[in-house]
């Protein structure tokens, strides 16, 4: 199929779907809006408050939540000095143009991506996108419904100078480097989502400046953009920490020495903190090397955060792999902490999820179990996952401890998050902003599917009569 005929599908589905989309709009329940402190703010892309909705302009699609793409490209515009990003993927050209007219005004503008996301589309030849596997196809069919402004299903050189955020970047002379910089293939993944303003302002959560991670999919009209947040801190002290950070991964930049510093090779950072007014914040960077203590390490301080509970955990998470912090929660259900959990489908019940144990059952790979697999004695109902558009993804990394204490930034608690990603973990002490996640966690929490799925079960019985021969 051409991709002409593949367009002209697409835009079917997407008119039939988008009168559906905004039917279903118009029942969704709007609530007040919360007090947001005035140096920390808070957002979701599918906030439900009256005052967070906003036009899609890539889709022309009205819906609710925060414009995330608005805040990012305000906050970069607002620049006099100096723009720091480092991101593990950028595609909307939006962000790619303000980054372009800070460095044409002479602002010092810096990117840093993952290595397989440096790449655009429009480099690739006929033979290679002939080669592209089945995920890679979807993007690159999302690529052409982006760049395609005339809407004719064929994209020309225009069109991609002025709406491929890579080209974007390159053209404006925007330096960029990947984490490949250091001379390597590339770390585990270059996996942070943060942007550093004036060493003044930071911008940082858990989405991707790409369509999908913030507004939704062309292909999917219905779509609301995997389920994040971005967090708004003007704080110099806290920027500091963010661009030494940085600038260990920038090194001496493009085509400089081999001196960048990614995953591995960064040296072992503690746990930072700065209070801004009544509000403690702690930082840490992934990752810490296998070689260290557990104890030193980015989940140990997810760990450490977890066990000062004594009321309630909520947590959303896109992976939940580590099976220390899944001990260490069960050890809080035991003290009586009542322990609520969200994981995204597509992970939830992989063998090696710890939602698996917190449900008191376990899965095999190949009847071999993971080392120090801990189905709970006294298992929980409250775990399981949340009911979002087909193909959004629930990409949060957040739990909300006691109502008061925030845990978010781009960390998966997970071993690979941990041993081998350059990673943001945050822990926030403050009522105002926990209210925020809080919410958010009730809205995904009140469609969620609990407990164990019956595919699930049905498994696990065949496991045990295969694994038994």
């Amino acid at each position: 199929m051409k991709v002409s005929q593949i367009f002209w599908l697409a835009l079917g589905v997407f008119t039939f779907t988008l009168i559906g989309c905004q039917k279903q709009q118009d029942k969704l329940q709007y609530l007040q809006p919360l007090t947001q402190d005035t140096r920390f703010r808070v957002y979701f892309n599918q906030n439900r408050a009256e005052s967070a909705n906003y036009i899609d302009t890539y889709r022309q699609i009205t819906r609710p939540g925060d414009n995330l793409e608005k805040l990012i490209v305000d906050a970069i515009s607002s620049a006099r000095s100096s723009v720091d990003v480092a991101v593990f993927q950028l595609n909307l050209p939006k962000i790619a143009l303000a980054l372009a007219e800070r460095q044409k005004a002479g602002v010092k503008v810096r990117v840093i991506l993952d290595n397989t996301n440096n790449k655009s589309f429009s480099d690739l030849s006929q033979a290679e996108i002939q080669e592209l596997s089945e995920r890679e196809r979807d993007s690159y069919n999302e690529y052409i419904s982006l760049v395609d402004l005339n809407g004719d299903g064929e994209v020309n050189r225009q069109e991609i100078d002025a709406r491929d955020a890579l080209l974007i970047l390159r053209n404006a002379g925007v330096p960029i480097i990947d984490d490949t910089a250091d001379g390597s293939k590339g770390s585990g993944l270059m996996h942070h989502k943060f942007v550093i303003i004036d060493r003044d302002i930071l911008l940082t959560g858990s989405a991707n400046f790409t369509l999908s991670g913030i507004h939704g999919d062309f292909a999917r009209p219905e779509t609301r953009g995997n389920a994040n947040n971005l967090l708004k801190i003007e704080n110099s002290g806290l920027a500091s920490i963010f661009t030494e950070e940085f600038n260990l991964m920038w090194g001496d930049g493009p085509k400089g020495k081999l001196d960048s510093k990614f995953g591995k090779d960064k040296p072992y950072r503690e746990p930072q903190q700065v209070t801004i007014e009544d509000t403690l914040i702690r930082v840490q960077f992934s990752p810490t090397s296998g070689t260290k203590p557990w104890s030193l390490s980015t989940n140990a301080l997810i760990g450490t955060t977890l066990q000062e509970a004594s009321n309630s955990i909520n947590f959303a998470l896109f992976v939940f792999s580590s099976q220390k912090l899944a001990d260490i929660l069960e050890e809080m259900s035991q003290d009586n902490v009542k322990i609520r959990g969200l994981i995204d489908r597509n992970f939830a019940f992989r063998y090696y999820s710890e939602a698996l144990d917190m449900l008191g059952v376990a899965l095999s790979n190949r009847c071999k179990f993971e080392s120090g697999n801990n189905p709970w004695q006294k298992p929980i109902k409250t775990v399981g996952i949340s009911q979002l558009p087909q193909g959004d993804k629930l990409h949060h990394k957040f739990a909300v401890v006691d109502a008061k204490t925030v845990i978010a930034g781009s960390h998966n608690w997970s071993d690979s998050a941990n041993h081998d990603n350059d990673e943001t973990l945050l822990t926030i002490e403050s009522s105002t902003v926990a209210a925020h996640f809080e919410r958010e966690f009730e809205r995904l929490y009140e469609s969620a599917d609990l407990g164990i799925p019956p595919y699930v079960r049905k498994k696990i019985k065949e496991q045990k009569k295969q694994c038994s021969q």
